[in-house]
Order: C-alpha cells, then structure tokens, then sequence
C-alpha cells in the first residue's frame, strides 16, 4: 500500500482519531456560550471526573442495606457480606459499605461523598454492550442514539466544532478519556468531541518526549509517519503536555491500582491548568458470574479486589486534589452498566441485574444516602431486580444542572427529554435546595394487596409529576401519570392491574428531585 493511500484509508474523515505516541485525539472545543461555561470564562471552573465500572458492578454487595439484612442475607447467603463486617457510616444506620471500600467510608464521613440508591432505567438490557450504549448516551431501552449526552452538551454549547479550534479562548480539549478509546460519551451529533488517552504509559511517554517504538515493519514504518505527521498537527497534544511539565510532585497513590494510574493524571492535568471540563476513565471487569466471593470468608474474594482498587485510587485522588489545592473545583460520579440481580447463583456468583447504587464524589457533594434501601422478597427468585428509584438520566441532567451550571431551560435539549433534576451539590451557583422529604409516605395505594384494580394516592410539591409501574425485572408495566401539576397538594388516581399475573409490582413517584418507590402485591 502507497503512503498516501494508507494515511488517506487511517486518517479519513473528521470523526475519526489521529494518532499520537499511543494515543487517540479527538477534540472537545470552544468559541460559545460554553466557553462563558467550560473554558472557565464563565463564573465557574468546575471539573467532572465521570468513573465507568465495566462489566455490571454488584451494588447489593457494595452498598449493604442493614435495615433490611435478613431477606438480603436469604438471598444470596453464599456471597453476603456478614454483618458486623459492613462498614458502618457516621449518622447513618440503615446503609453499610463493603469492607474492602475503607477509601470511600472515610470520604463519606469527611463529608466528602454521596450515594444515590437504585439508579436505572426502566426496560432494562442485560447486555453489556447495549446496557454501556443506553448509559453512555442517556437513550431509552427502546431507542438508539448515535450521540453521547456529554457530546450533545458540547455540541450544544460549540455549535460550530471543529471549524475553529483550537483557538485563544480555548486552546485545550474540552473533554479527556484516559484508559481507552475515547467513548460515545463524547460523541457529537456529527463529531467525536473528546480526546483520549490510551493508557498511562502513553500519557508519561509523551510528557518524556520517548515514542513507542513502531514495530520494524512496512506497516510499523507507516505507523511511525502518521505520528510524525501527527506531532506536526495536533496543538491538543503540546497543551496536554506543557500542563503536565507544569506539576512536579502529586500526593501519593497505591501502587499496582490501574485505576489510580489514570486519576492521577487526570489530577495532573486539572493542576496544570488545563480547562478541560469533563475528564472520564474506566475500570474493570466487574462481571461477577462466579466465585465472586471467597467460600470460607465472603468479605474478600474477586469483587472485594474490585472494590478495592475503585475506593483507594478514588480516596487517593481526592486527597490528591486537596494537596493540589484544587479540591474544591472537581466532583466525580461513578456509573456501571448494570447491576446484579437480587438472589446469587449457584457458583457463588450474580447474574446480570437492573438498578445499582451511584456514587458521587467530591468537597462539593451531597454528603448522605440518597433513595431508601432496595426492596428485597422475603424469598426472592432467580429473576428479582432491584427496583429503580432514579433515572441515570435524572442524574446526568443534575450534574449539568448543578455543576456545569447549564439553564433548567437547556437541559430538554440536551437530554432529549425532561428528566426532573435532583440535588446533589452542596454549594455552588446553580444549586437548588434538597427538599426535606426524609419519613414522609408520598405514595400509596388501597387496596393493597389488589385484585383487579386500586387507587393510587400521592402528593406533589406541584410541577413535573410522573407515577411508573415496574415489575421485578424492571420493567415498566404503566404510566398512570406525567403531567405537570399547577399547584401542590394530594391527589388520587384509579389504576387497573386486572390483566397482571399475580405478583410483586413497584409504584414509583417522582416530582422533581424527590423520588420514591412502594411495592404492590397483585393477588388473584
């Protein structure tokens, strides 16, 4: 193949990555309204550092629900935490987390992090690659999106990338994946919009000014050109590098911690003064299938290592930020494709499963439990779920809202949809107050248990109201109600259940940031 021919079948068209010592460049730019928000000309200079956990990450077994230890225990006996070694939180008695996340209780009890319980989606897929898919780009079970939200945002905010860019406001990417390709978080209606970073080794490389050797081959020799050419055209590789060599000491990380290698560049970066606004890396794989706990002692085991790595390469990185002195300028959020299911398997493992425990990280974070313990059968089946309390897509919305101080007005536009926002930023300037909806019942029904039909009764604070049935597997059954009330107040509907089987089926309510789930028992 002639050089041209194979620069012009690598390099063609915009939305594919140029290569760089290792790494794969696409662009996250500026010149709009968002460098008032992300290029730090606005009245903010937040960072988001989002952390993927690839595979389906067990939260049952991460987060532990101590008020309702028994049927979790019955459930799944073979890899349950025993309970006087759930760590316990300050203030918090209903709620433990797994005893290999020391890091993470001791952000929590520095006020330092959140936890939102059950967030999914309703249909849920059990695919790993259509599960990352509809996480990444906030799409409904139902439907395929070829852009990300975080790309959508971007695209909002720069609508004219990449004509343009790099440019004096903006001479940084605006978004950065470490660890991987970049992903369809970052893609754009019409562009990739982030850069990524394909490994750490890469990332040192190229602050070293040391090139990954090409192998000694027609191929290799091709490959060393497209770097060169490469090096010659990518001003994002000369920023990413000159605020590196900016930062020469960093606070310690645990070693052999993939995880933390990518966290402390991404610290790094903040550090030497990049504006980038939305950094992302990833780890894994938590697909737990089998021997996922040690048989003589289920505290330790395979998803302990993996819990492990995420809670001391977080702790360390948020201790990092704080000898940076940068600590207050970053949150984080974590997310994984799934969860698992409710009742374990028989080779000491879980199988693929709906909703899971979300958490969010940072100075800035709403320090407390989110949501209420998972509703778990006295004697769940093989296909029990955890029912979903919060929409991934009510959490993406938020953060925008709250931390990257998009209008309330802009968010339908970027997510596709009205998903009702909830409170998770202490202080910032775009953040609303939680409600304090802590003991109170906004949700019933009577009768219940039901035969043929009941009446839902339920109170709004007025404004987007939404009433979902789900069953156990996730699925949604019925919307009885998405309206916007004009006022607040309490409000009866009927609802028929008369063609369900018989069985449990969950009545969730949102209405804006406060979110809750009732089970309902249909019995013949």
């Amino acid at each position: 193949m002639k050089r041209k021919e194979f620069l012009k079948s690598t390099l063609s068209g915009a939305i594919l990555p140029a290569v760089l010592n290792g790494f794969s460049l696409k662009s996250f730019a500026e010149d709009s309204p968002l460098a008032k928000l992300l290029s730090g000309s606005a009245d903010n200079d937040h960072v988001l550092v989002i952390v993927q956990l690839q595979g389906g990450n067990d939260g049952l077994n991460m987060v532990i629900p101590l008020d309702n230890y028994r049927n979790y225990y019955n459930a799944r006996s073979n890899v349950a935490i025993v309970e006087n070694k759930v760590l316990k939180l300050n203030g918090v008695t209903k709620t433990g987390l797994h005893p290999a996340m020391t890091g993470l209780k001791a952000m929590y009890d520095d006020e330092k992090l959140g936890i939102i319980q059950s967030v999914g989606y309703p249909d849920p897929n059990f695919s790993h690659f259509r599960a990352t898919d509809i996480w990444m780009s906030g799409a409904a079970s139902s439907e395929v999106l070829l852009s990300g939200w975080g790309g959508r945002f971007l695209d909002y905010e720069f609508p004219n990338f990449p004509v343009g860019y790099p440019n004096s406001s903006m001479p940084d990417p605006l978004g950065i994946q470490i660890g991987s390709v970049t992903s369809l978080v970052f893609q754009g209606p019409s562009a990739s919009m982030g850069m990524s970073i394909s490994n750490p080794t890469s990332f040192y490389n190229l602050v070293s000014g040391v090139e990954d050797t090409a192998p000694n081959t027609l191929a290799g020799k091709e490959l060393k050109y497209i770097r060169e050419v490469a090096k010659q055209t990518s001003s994002y590789a000369t920023v990413v590098k000159s605020a590196a060599l900016k930062v020469n000491q960093q606070a310690n990380y645990p070693n052999n911690n993939p995880l933390g290698d990518q966290l402390k560049i991404v610290a790094r970066l903040i550090k030497g003064g990049l504006k980038t606004k939305i950094y992302m890396v990833s780890y894994g794989s938590f697909d737990t299938h089998s021997l996922q706990a040690d048989s003589t002692d289920t505290s330790i085991g395979r998803h302990a290592d993996l819990l492990k790595v995420v809670s001391d390469a977080i702790k360390a990185f948020q201790d990092d930020l704080k000898y940076l002195d940068i600590e207050d300028r970053v949150m984080g959020m974590t997310f994984s494709e799934f969860g698992r299911r409710i009742k374990s398997n028989s080779s000491a493992g879980t199988d693929h499963g709906a909703a899971a425990p979300l958490i969010i990280f940072g100075t800035n974070a709403i320090n407390m439990i989110q949501g209420k313990s998972p509703d778990i059968p006295a004697s769940a089946s093989v296909n029990d779920n955890i029912p979903m309390q919060y929409d991934f897509r009510s959490v993406y919305a938020s953060m925008l809202q709250e931390w990257l101080c998009v209008k309330p007005e802009d968010l339908q536009q970027i997510m596709l949809k009205n998903f009702q926002t909830i409170a998770m930023v202490k202080t910032s300037a775009c953040s609303p107050n939680l409600p304090n909806t802590s003991g109170k019942s906004l949700i019933s029904n009577y009768p219940n248990p039901f035969s043929e039909s009941t009446t839902i009764t339920f109170t709004t604070t007025g404004g987007h109201t939404l009433i979902q049935i789900m069953n156990t597997l996730g699925q949604l059954i019925s919307t009885p109600l998405d309206k916007v009330f004009p006022a607040a107040g309490t409000y009866t509907i009927p609802w028929s259940g008369g063609n369900l089987q018989a069985g449990v089926y969950y009545c969730r309510l949102q209405n804006g940031s406060v979110q809750q789930v009732k089970g309902m028992l249909k019995v013949r």
